[in-house]
């Protein structure tokens, strides 16, 4: 992860609000065994009020678009027509195998194309524990600088709240429920979107033109480099505007189901 080109973005802190976050308490609950998750210090699983955060589960709910399999939030990478995050997400465990990567793009949806990936999972790069977070970070910022109207003001409407996403199954990207007002996890997909949040506020639009390289070694897609990634200027817009933020949500209640990375 320490490899190769770096951009001002790569940098993390991840800190969270500490009135709103608790530290792990213990607990003898199997579902909160999680020692065959890589662990991180810049990601320590944590207790999460569901009532002070932003919580998504299924992108036909309100803030559903924050998830990877969301719909309507294409993206453009070396000339390819991307669906989803997850499509890119998932392709870039194979640089590879263009050939893997050709078929998970090849799927009209994003639980699809994870699912057909499945058995190659041998084949995955060997270094994908160390990359696959600056990847997720970078495919994250790509969703914003090509689709900066729409997502941009669905993360300003999340505030200043903690975001999360809810899943029963993998407390690594995201945190499970162990109660009604609780979930627990590390939570890394919603961590970096608050941090691209707050990167959203500080810099001007300009800065989201440009979308470096992750710090990550042997990035291609269909056996070609990524490299810089230029948003088109007819892309470029405004600071999202509250007014546009209900057409949005109203969209995002059509969309299908969100799974966990």
């Amino acid at each position: 992860m320490d490899s190769g080109p770096r951009c001002s973005h790569a940098a993390r802190s991840y800190h969270l609000d500490s009135l709103v976050l608790d530290r792990l308490r213990p607990s003898t609950s199997a579902t909160m065994c999680h020692s065959d998750l890589p662990m991180n210090m810049e990601y320590p699983a944590t207790v999460f009020r569901r009532a002070q955060c932003v919580v998504f589960r299924k992108t036909r709910e309100a803030f559903g678009g924050l998830s990877n399999m969301a719909a309507g939030y294409p993206l453009s990478v070396n000339g390819i027509e991307i669906k989803t995050v997850e499509h890119l997400y998932q392709a870039c465990r194979f640089p590879h195998l263009p050939d893997v990567q050709r078929t998970i793009l090849r799927q009209n949806s994003p639980m699809t194309a994870k699912m057909v990936g499945k058995p190659y999972r041998v084949e995955t790069r060997s270094d994908w524990d160390e990359v696959r977070v600056p990847l997720m970070a970078w495919c994250l910022r790509l969703k914003l600088a090509q689709n900066w109207l729409e997502f941009s003001t669905l993360l300003a409407s999340t505030g200043d709240r903690p975001i999360v996403e809810e899943s029963r199954r993998d407390p690594f990207w995201g945190a499970q429920p162990v109660s009604a007002d609780e979930l627990h996890g590390q939570n890394v997909l919603g961590r970096l979107l608050v941090e691209l949040r707050n990167e959203m506020r500080a810099e001007e639009r300009i800065a989201f033109v440009r979308v470096e390289q992750p710090p990550v070694n042997d990035l291609s897609l269909l056996g070609a480099p990524i490299g810089v990634i230029t948003t088109a200027e007819a892309q470029v817009s405004n600071r999202p505007s509250a007014e546009k933020l209900p057409a949005i949500q109203q969209r995002l209640f059509s969309e299908e189901p969100s799974l966990p990375c």
